[in-house]
Protein backbone atom coordinates (compact mmCIF):
# COMPACT_ATOMS: atom_id res chain seq x y z
CA UNK A 1 0.00 0.00 0.00
CA UNK A 2 0.62 3.45 -0.74
CA UNK A 3 0.02 5.39 2.63
CA UNK A 4 0.18 9.09 1.69
CA UNK A 5 -2.26 7.70 -1.17
CA UNK A 6 -4.78 5.76 0.92
CA UNK A 7 -4.72 8.70 3.27
CA UNK A 8 -5.81 11.32 -0.06
CA UNK A 9 -8.42 8.59 -0.76
CA UNK A 10 -9.70 9.04 2.61
CA UNK A 11 -9.79 12.96 2.19
CA UNK A 12 -11.39 12.52 -1.15
CA UNK A 13 -14.05 10.36 0.27
CA UNK A 14 -14.75 13.11 2.98
CA UNK A 15 -15.88 15.23 0.44
CA UNK A 16 -19.28 14.25 -0.53
CA UNK A 17 -21.23 11.07 -0.72
CA UNK A 18 -20.26 10.78 -4.76
CA UNK A 19 -17.06 10.62 -4.45
CA UNK A 20 -17.70 8.17 -1.43
CA UNK A 21 -19.63 5.72 -3.46
CA UNK A 22 -16.44 5.93 -6.28
CA UNK A 23 -14.29 4.94 -3.29
CA UNK A 24 -16.23 2.52 -1.13
CA UNK A 25 -17.27 -0.72 -3.48
CA UNK A 26 -16.91 -3.04 -1.24
CA UNK A 27 -19.08 -1.63 1.14
CA UNK A 28 -21.66 -1.45 -2.33
CA UNK A 29 -21.30 -5.24 -2.17
CA UNK A 30 -22.61 -5.41 1.12
CA UNK A 31 -25.36 -3.18 1.19
CA UNK A 32 -27.55 -3.45 -1.88
CA UNK A 33 -28.75 -6.95 -1.77
CA UNK A 34 -29.75 -5.48 2.23
CA UNK A 35 -31.16 -2.38 0.97
CA UNK A 36 -32.88 -4.19 -2.16
CA UNK A 37 -33.56 -7.81 -2.40
CA UNK A 38 -36.07 -7.88 -4.38
CA UNK A 39 -34.06 -5.98 -6.98
CA UNK A 40 -30.29 -8.42 -6.37
CA UNK A 41 -32.52 -11.30 -7.57
CA UNK A 42 -31.98 -11.09 -10.87
CA UNK A 43 -30.28 -12.99 -14.00
CA UNK A 44 -26.40 -13.26 -13.09
CA UNK A 45 -24.02 -11.83 -15.77
CA UNK A 46 -20.62 -10.78 -16.17
CA UNK A 47 -20.58 -7.69 -14.75
CA UNK A 48 -18.23 -4.43 -14.58
CA UNK A 49 -18.82 -4.47 -10.71
CA UNK A 50 -17.87 -0.66 -9.87
CA UNK A 51 -19.46 0.75 -12.67
CA UNK A 52 -20.16 4.46 -12.14
CA UNK A 53 -20.56 7.64 -14.28
CA UNK A 54 -17.01 8.43 -13.95
CA UNK A 55 -15.79 4.75 -15.14
CA UNK A 56 -16.07 5.86 -18.98
CA UNK A 57 -13.53 7.07 -21.11
CA UNK A 58 -11.41 6.64 -24.30
CA UNK A 59 -9.38 4.64 -26.29
CA UNK A 60 -7.77 3.97 -29.84
CA UNK A 61 -7.97 0.82 -31.82
CA UNK A 62 -5.82 -1.01 -34.12
CA UNK A 63 -6.96 0.75 -36.77
CA UNK A 64 -6.47 4.27 -34.88
CA UNK A 65 -10.44 5.20 -34.33
CA UNK A 66 -11.66 6.94 -30.76
CA UNK A 67 -13.60 4.81 -29.54
CA UNK A 68 -15.85 5.41 -25.92
CA UNK A 69 -17.29 3.17 -23.44
CA UNK A 70 -16.58 1.86 -19.89
CA UNK A 71 -12.47 1.77 -19.55
CA UNK A 72 -12.38 0.26 -15.78
CA UNK A 73 -12.85 -3.46 -15.06
CA UNK A 74 -11.10 -3.99 -11.96
CA UNK A 75 -14.10 -5.42 -10.05
CA UNK A 76 -15.58 -7.69 -12.69
CA UNK A 77 -17.02 -10.53 -11.52
CA UNK A 78 -20.66 -12.77 -11.57
CA UNK A 79 -23.31 -10.33 -10.58
CA UNK A 80 -26.89 -10.07 -11.08
CA UNK A 81 -27.28 -7.36 -13.91
CA UNK A 82 -29.25 -5.17 -11.87
CA UNK A 83 -26.20 -4.36 -9.72
CA UNK A 84 -24.66 -2.26 -12.65
CA UNK A 85 -27.74 -0.51 -13.29
CA UNK A 86 -28.60 0.63 -9.93
CA UNK A 87 -25.15 1.57 -8.86
CA UNK A 88 -24.80 3.61 -12.81
CA UNK A 89 -28.48 4.98 -11.64
CA UNK A 90 -27.19 5.64 -8.11
CA UNK A 91 -23.96 7.55 -8.91
CA UNK A 92 -25.68 9.67 -11.68
CA UNK A 93 -28.26 10.78 -8.66
CA UNK A 94 -25.41 11.55 -6.43
CA UNK A 95 -23.88 13.34 -9.09
CA UNK A 96 -27.00 15.59 -9.46
CA UNK A 97 -26.58 16.20 -5.40
CA UNK A 98 -22.99 17.69 -6.02
CA UNK A 99 -23.98 19.54 -9.15
CA UNK A 100 -22.14 17.92 -11.51
CA UNK A 101 -25.42 17.10 -13.46
CA UNK A 102 -28.75 19.20 -13.35
CA UNK A 103 -31.10 16.10 -15.20
CA UNK A 104 -34.05 15.14 -12.33
CA UNK A 105 -33.49 12.00 -10.98
CA UNK A 106 -36.47 10.33 -13.27
CA UNK A 107 -35.04 11.10 -16.28
CA UNK A 108 -31.58 10.33 -15.46
CA UNK A 109 -32.96 7.00 -14.68
CA UNK A 110 -35.00 6.10 -17.45
CA UNK A 111 -32.53 7.44 -19.96
CA UNK A 112 -29.77 4.20 -18.59
CA UNK A 113 -32.58 1.85 -19.02
CA UNK A 114 -33.80 2.89 -22.34
CA UNK A 115 -29.89 2.83 -23.60
CA UNK A 116 -29.38 -0.40 -21.57
CA UNK A 117 -33.11 -2.38 -23.21
CA UNK A 118 -32.29 -0.68 -26.51
CA UNK A 119 -28.63 -2.00 -26.67
CA UNK A 120 -30.06 -5.52 -25.46
CA UNK A 121 -32.82 -6.14 -28.05
CA UNK A 122 -30.44 -4.86 -31.06
CA UNK A 123 -27.39 -6.89 -29.68
CA UNK A 124 -25.21 -4.10 -28.68
CA UNK A 125 -22.63 -1.73 -30.81
CA UNK A 126 -19.57 -0.56 -29.63
CA UNK A 127 -19.44 3.31 -29.61
CA UNK A 128 -17.05 4.15 -32.52
CA UNK A 129 -16.70 8.07 -31.36
CA UNK A 130 -15.50 8.92 -35.37
CA UNK A 131 -19.21 7.18 -36.22
CA UNK A 132 -21.04 9.47 -33.52
CA UNK A 133 -22.94 12.95 -33.50
CA UNK A 134 -21.05 15.38 -32.83
CA UNK A 135 -22.16 15.74 -28.82
CA UNK A 136 -19.97 12.66 -28.05
CA UNK A 137 -17.50 13.62 -30.26
CA UNK A 138 -17.54 16.85 -28.09
CA UNK A 139 -17.50 14.77 -24.78
CA UNK A 140 -14.41 12.81 -26.30
CA UNK A 141 -12.53 15.61 -27.23
CA UNK A 142 -12.57 18.49 -24.94
CA UNK A 143 -10.45 21.08 -24.60
CA UNK A 144 -9.15 19.82 -21.64
CA UNK A 145 -7.80 17.20 -23.05
CA UNK A 146 -4.81 18.81 -24.51
CA UNK A 147 -1.52 17.31 -25.80
CA UNK A 148 0.70 19.85 -24.53
CA UNK A 149 -1.01 19.90 -20.78
CA UNK A 150 -1.36 16.55 -20.57
CA UNK A 151 2.44 15.80 -21.82
CA UNK A 152 3.17 18.36 -19.43
CA UNK A 153 1.65 17.22 -16.27
CA UNK A 154 2.88 13.31 -16.73
CA UNK A 155 6.87 14.85 -16.93
CA UNK A 156 6.48 16.89 -14.12
CA UNK A 157 5.39 13.81 -11.69
CA UNK A 158 7.89 12.59 -9.48
CA UNK A 159 10.31 9.31 -10.17
CA UNK A 160 8.59 6.06 -9.47
CA UNK A 161 11.32 4.01 -6.55
CA UNK A 162 10.56 0.54 -5.32
CA UNK A 163 8.41 -1.61 -6.80
CA UNK A 164 8.64 -0.65 -10.64
CA UNK A 165 7.25 -3.30 -12.88
CA UNK A 166 9.94 -1.82 -15.70
CA UNK A 167 9.71 -5.46 -17.32
CA UNK A 168 5.67 -5.51 -17.85
CA UNK A 169 5.63 -1.80 -19.01
CA UNK A 170 8.62 -2.47 -21.46
CA UNK A 171 7.12 -5.56 -22.92
CA UNK A 172 3.48 -3.19 -23.65
CA UNK A 173 6.03 -0.51 -25.78
CA UNK A 174 7.18 -0.86 -29.10
CA UNK A 175 9.89 -2.82 -29.93
CA UNK A 176 12.59 -0.07 -30.57
CA UNK A 177 11.00 2.46 -27.63
CA UNK A 178 13.12 3.80 -25.03
CA UNK A 179 11.79 4.48 -21.37
CA UNK A 180 13.27 7.58 -20.36
CA UNK A 181 11.70 7.35 -17.50
CA UNK A 182 9.18 6.35 -14.64
CA UNK A 183 7.24 8.20 -12.62
CA UNK A 184 4.08 7.56 -9.92
CA UNK A 185 1.05 8.86 -10.70
CA UNK A 186 -2.06 9.42 -8.32
CA UNK A 187 -5.43 9.34 -9.98
CA UNK A 188 -9.02 7.65 -9.49
CA UNK A 189 -10.14 7.05 -5.91
CA UNK A 190 -11.12 3.62 -5.76
CA UNK A 191 -7.52 2.12 -6.48
CA UNK A 192 -5.89 4.89 -4.22
CA UNK A 193 -3.42 3.02 -1.99
CA UNK A 194 -2.16 0.70 -5.03
CA UNK A 195 1.12 1.23 -6.42
CA UNK A 196 0.68 3.01 -9.85
CA UNK A 197 3.65 3.85 -12.58
CA UNK A 198 3.71 5.44 -15.81
CA UNK A 199 6.73 4.73 -18.27
CA UNK A 200 7.48 7.58 -20.32
CA UNK A 201 9.74 6.35 -23.51
CA UNK A 202 10.85 8.11 -27.18
CA UNK A 203 9.57 6.49 -30.29
CA UNK A 204 9.02 8.35 -33.51
CA UNK A 205 10.66 11.23 -31.75
CA UNK A 206 7.83 11.42 -29.55
CA UNK A 207 6.77 10.42 -26.45
CA UNK A 208 4.54 7.58 -25.23
CA UNK A 209 3.27 6.48 -22.50
CA UNK A 210 2.01 3.25 -20.02
CA UNK A 211 0.66 2.78 -17.33
CA UNK A 212 1.11 0.36 -14.95
CA UNK A 213 -1.41 -0.21 -11.89
CA UNK A 214 -0.94 -3.04 -8.83
CA UNK A 215 -4.19 -5.83 -9.63
CA UNK A 216 -6.41 -7.23 -6.94
CA UNK A 217 -8.91 -9.78 -6.81
CA UNK A 218 -12.13 -7.94 -7.48
CA UNK A 219 -14.07 -7.97 -4.13
CA UNK A 220 -17.09 -10.35 -5.66
CA UNK A 221 -14.22 -12.98 -6.46
CA UNK A 222 -12.12 -12.30 -3.59
CA UNK A 223 -10.02 -16.26 -4.50
CA UNK A 224 -9.04 -15.00 -8.88
CA UNK A 225 -5.58 -14.90 -8.65
CA UNK A 226 -5.18 -13.31 -12.24
CA UNK A 227 -7.16 -11.20 -13.44
CA UNK A 228 -8.94 -13.78 -16.00
CA UNK A 229 -12.60 -12.84 -15.18
CA UNK A 230 -12.12 -9.21 -16.99
CA UNK A 231 -10.27 -10.75 -19.49
CA UNK A 232 -13.10 -12.79 -20.26
CA UNK A 233 -15.91 -9.87 -19.88
CA UNK A 234 -13.57 -7.92 -22.45
CA UNK A 235 -12.86 -10.59 -24.87
CA UNK A 236 -16.54 -11.37 -25.12
CA UNK A 237 -18.93 -7.87 -24.98
CA UNK A 238 -19.83 -6.14 -27.97
CA UNK A 239 -16.91 -3.88 -28.19
CA UNK A 240 -13.90 -2.82 -29.82
CA UNK A 241 -11.10 -4.07 -27.93
CA UNK A 242 -8.09 -1.40 -26.78
CA UNK A 243 -5.06 -3.45 -27.87
CA UNK A 244 -2.89 -1.53 -25.55
CA UNK A 245 -4.90 -2.75 -22.28
CA UNK A 246 -4.25 -6.16 -20.19
CA UNK A 247 -3.62 -7.54 -17.25
CA UNK A 248 -0.27 -9.32 -16.75
CA UNK A 249 2.22 -10.58 -13.61
CA UNK A 250 -0.30 -8.55 -11.47
CA UNK A 251 -0.54 -5.38 -13.03
CA UNK A 252 -3.07 -3.30 -14.98
CA UNK A 253 -1.26 -2.13 -18.30
CA UNK A 254 -2.54 0.39 -20.79
CA UNK A 255 -1.44 3.06 -22.98
CA UNK A 256 -2.08 6.57 -21.58
CA UNK A 257 -2.40 9.46 -24.22
CA UNK A 258 -4.36 13.03 -24.64
CA UNK A 259 -7.04 10.60 -26.30
CA UNK A 260 -7.02 7.51 -23.98
CA UNK A 261 -8.05 8.45 -20.26
CA UNK A 262 -10.85 8.11 -18.07
CA UNK A 263 -13.25 11.38 -18.59
CA UNK A 264 -14.17 13.23 -15.41
CA UNK A 265 -17.73 14.43 -14.83
CA UNK A 266 -16.19 17.76 -13.74
CA UNK A 267 -14.42 18.13 -17.00
CA UNK A 268 -17.51 17.53 -19.00
CA UNK A 269 -18.62 20.55 -21.42
CA UNK A 270 -20.65 22.93 -20.00
CA UNK A 271 -23.05 22.64 -23.02
CA UNK A 272 -24.41 18.66 -23.07
CA UNK A 273 -27.48 16.64 -23.25
CA UNK A 274 -27.18 14.87 -19.95
CA UNK A 275 -30.17 12.40 -20.99
CA UNK A 276 -27.99 11.36 -23.90
CA UNK A 277 -25.09 10.57 -22.07
CA UNK A 278 -26.63 8.86 -19.43
CA UNK A 279 -28.62 6.58 -22.22
CA UNK A 280 -25.18 5.90 -24.22
CA UNK A 281 -23.82 5.05 -20.52
CA UNK A 282 -26.73 2.71 -20.33
CA UNK A 283 -26.00 1.22 -23.98
CA UNK A 284 -22.29 0.73 -23.17
CA UNK A 285 -23.07 -1.06 -20.08
CA UNK A 286 -25.29 -3.36 -22.02
CA UNK A 287 -22.43 -4.10 -24.44
CA UNK A 288 -20.45 -5.75 -21.89
CA UNK A 289 -23.24 -7.74 -20.29
CA UNK A 290 -23.81 -8.79 -23.47
CA UNK A 291 -20.79 -11.40 -23.14
CA UNK A 292 -23.01 -13.71 -21.14
CA UNK A 293 -25.41 -14.08 -23.97
CA UNK A 294 -27.73 -14.09 -21.28
CA UNK A 295 -31.21 -14.38 -22.97
CA UNK A 296 -33.40 -13.95 -19.23
CA UNK A 297 -32.55 -10.86 -18.88
CA UNK A 298 -34.43 -8.85 -21.32
CA UNK A 299 -37.42 -11.29 -20.30
CA UNK A 300 -36.76 -10.13 -16.38
CA UNK A 301 -36.91 -6.95 -17.84
CA UNK A 302 -39.99 -7.03 -19.15
CA UNK A 303 -41.86 -8.06 -15.71
CA UNK A 304 -39.87 -5.35 -13.80
CA UNK A 305 -42.60 -2.67 -12.62
CA UNK A 306 -42.42 1.06 -14.63
CA UNK A 307 -39.84 2.83 -12.04
CA UNK A 308 -37.79 -0.36 -10.61
CA UNK A 309 -34.69 1.46 -11.12
CA UNK A 310 -35.23 5.15 -9.91
CA UNK A 311 -36.91 3.36 -6.86
CA UNK A 312 -33.65 1.12 -6.68
CA UNK A 313 -31.45 4.06 -7.35
CA UNK A 314 -33.02 6.17 -4.83
CA UNK A 315 -32.97 3.66 -1.69
CA UNK A 316 -29.40 2.89 -2.45
CA UNK A 317 -28.19 6.88 -2.49
CA UNK A 318 -29.79 7.26 0.90
CA UNK A 319 -27.89 4.39 1.96
CA UNK A 320 -24.96 5.68 0.64
CA UNK A 321 -25.38 8.91 1.67
CA UNK A 322 -26.34 7.65 5.50
CA UNK A 323 -22.76 5.76 4.85
CA UNK A 324 -21.16 8.46 4.17
CA UNK A 325 -22.21 10.54 7.37
CA UNK A 326 -21.64 8.15 9.58
CA UNK A 327 -18.13 7.39 8.38
CA UNK A 328 -17.60 11.44 8.50
CA UNK A 329 -17.75 11.43 12.28
CA UNK A 330 -15.98 8.37 12.99
CA UNK A 331 -13.27 9.58 10.81
CA UNK A 332 -13.23 12.80 12.01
Amino acid sequence: MVEPDLRLKHARMAENPFVFLRGTFYRWMELWPAVCPRVADAPRVLAVGDVHVENFGTWRDVEGRLVWGINDVDEACTLPYTNDLVRLATSALLATKVQHFSVSGRDACDAILDGYRSSLRRGGRPVVVEERPRWLRDIALNELRDPARFWARLQSLPPGRGGVPRAVLSAMCPREARITRVVRRVAGVGSLGRPRFVALAMWGGALLAREGKAWLPPVGAPTETTGATATRLLDRAVRVRDPFFAIKQGWVVRRLSPDCTRIEVADLPTRRDEAKLLRAMGWETANLHLASRHRQVLSHLRGRGARWLERAARDMARATTDDWSAWRKFAA
